[in-house]
C-alpha cells in the first residue's frame, strides 16, 4: 500500500478542490476528504487533502479542527504538511490564518513556516509583502467589501502580525530571485531573529517552484493552492505520475452550487443567469425556517433536462457579516443533503 507523502488541511471545500487539482497537475495521486475521516481510515494516495469549514468560525475551534486533521494525516504517514487558505488571504484581525498556523506549529513542535497565498496564474501576486489582485492592491480589488472577511490592508506582514503572538517576517522578492539556496539562508536568518512566520513574495510560477524547493525540509508550509506547484518535486519519483489525473466517467444530471460572496463568483452567477436557470437561496429566509430547501429541489426537478444553478451569492449583504455567520451550517448543508431524495444520479459542481 502506498503511504501518503503530503498531508494538506484546507479551510474550505472549494479551496481544497483547487489544491487537489494543483497537486494532480504536479503528478501526485491525490484524494480529498470532506472533514476529518474516522480514526483508523486508511487511504492510498501520494497526497491527502482534508477539507474543513474553518475559515470564519471561532479561532480556537478552527485550530482544534485543524490539529485534529493534522493528527489524522500524521497517522497516514505523511512526511510534510500544508495549510491551505484563500489566495486573497481571507481573514480578520482575529484570524483564522495566523491562529491555525500557530496551532499547527505547536502540534508539530516546530519553530518556523512561511505564508504565501500567491497564485500568479489567477492574478494573485505578492511584492514587498503586499498582495495584488491583478493590477490593484488587495484592498482595492473588491475584497475590501467582503461581508465576512473584509480585506482592507494589502500588507500581509501587518495583517498576519495582528493575528498572531509570534514575530512575523518577510522573504523579499530580491532573495527569491537568487534561488532556493538564498531562500534557505534567509529562513535561517529569520529563525535566528526569532521570527516564526514569514510572508514570502512571489510574482511568477517560477518563484513558487523556488519556494517549494527551498522549503522541502520544513514540516509545515502555509499558503494558497499556487505554492503547491512547487511541492511535488520534493518527493522524488512518485508512484504513477502518468495516471495521477485519471478519473472514472460520471453520468447524470448536473447541479451547480455557489455560495461564495466574492466578486468573481457574483460575476459567474450573473453570466450563468443570463441564459440558464438559477435559483437563489436566501440565507436569511433559510435561518427563519422557511421551506427554501424544498423550493430549491422543486426548481431543480422542473429543469431536470438541463444543468441548474442553486446559489446564495448576492451583491452586498444588507444583513451584515454577523447575519450570515450565525446561520447554522446544517441549514445551509440541507440543500445538498436533501438532493439524495431526488430520483436519478446527480453531478454536483461547487463554485467559488
Amino acid at each position: 500500500m502506498t503511504q501518503a507523502l503530503l498531508g494538506c488541511i484546507a479551510d474550505d471545500f472549494t479551496g481544497a478542490t483547487d489544491l487537489a487539482n494543483m497537486l494532480v497537475r504536479g503528478g501526485m495521486r491525490t484524494v480529498q476528504t470532506i472533514g476529518v475521516p474516522a480514526a483508523g481510515t486508511k487511504i492510498e494516495a501520494d497526497a491527502l487533502v482534508v477539507a474543513l469549514k474553518s475559515r470564519t468560525i471561532a479561532p480556537q475551534e478552527a485550530g482544534e479542527q485543524s490539529v485534529a486533521a493534522l493528527e489524522w494525516l500524521r497517522a497516514q504517514g505523511c512526511r510534510q504538511f500544508f495549510f491551505k487558505y484563500c489566495s486573497t488571504f481571507d481573514s480578520t484581525d482575529r484570524g483564522n490564518i495566523g491562529p491555525v498556523a500557530e496551532a499547527l506549529l505547536d502540534a508539530l513542535k516546530d519553530d518556523f513556516t512561511i505564508a504565501c497565498p500567491a497564485f500568479p496564474e489567477n492574478g494573485r501576486t505578492i511584492f514587498r509583502g503586499n498582495l495584488f489582485v491583478g493590477d490593484v492592491l488587495l484592498n482595492e480589488s473588491g475584497m475590501e467589501n467582503h461581508p465576512l472577511t473584509p480585506m482592507t490592508d494589502p500588507n500581509l506582514v501587518r495583517v498576519l502580525g495582528r493575528q498572531v503572538k509570534s514575530k512575523v517576517g518577510l522573504i523579499r522578492y530580491d532573495t527569491i530571485a537568487k534561488g532556493a539556496e538564498a531562500v534557505r539562508e534567509r529562513i535561517a536568518a529569520l529563525r535566528g531573529e526569532g521570527v516564526r512566520l514569514a510572508i514570502a513574495d512571489a510574482v511568477s510560477d517560477s518563484d513558487l517552484y523556488v519556494l517549494g524547493k527551498a522549503c522541502a525540509d520544513l514540516k509545515l508550509i502555509t499558503g494558497g493552492s499556487g505554492i503547491a506547484l512547487g511541492l511535488p518535486q520534493n518527493f522524488g519519483q512518485l508512484s504513477d505520475t502518468g495516471h495521477a489525473a485519471d478519473l472514472p466517467a460520471i453520468e447524470g444530471r448536473a447541479v451547480v452550487l455557489a455560495g461564495s460572496a466574492s466578486k468573481a463568483t457574483n460575476a459567474q452567477v450573473a453570466e450563468w443567469r443570463a441564459g440558464k436557470p438559477g435559483f437563489r437561496v436566501d440565507p436569511m429566509a433559510l435561518s427563519r425556517g422557511e421551506n427554501v430547501v424544498e423550493q430549491a429541489i422543486a426548481f431543480a426537478q422542473e429543469h431536470r433536462g438541463e444543468p441548474v444553478l442553486i446559489y446564495a451569492t448576492a451583491k452586498g449583504n444588507p444583513q451584515g457579516a454577523d447575519g450570515l455567520a450565525n446561520i447554522p451550517d446544517n441549514k445551509l448543508d440541507a440543500v445538498i443533503e436533501s438532493a439524495e431524495e431526488c430520483p436519478g444520479e446527480c453531478i454536483f459542481i461547487e463554485a467559488g
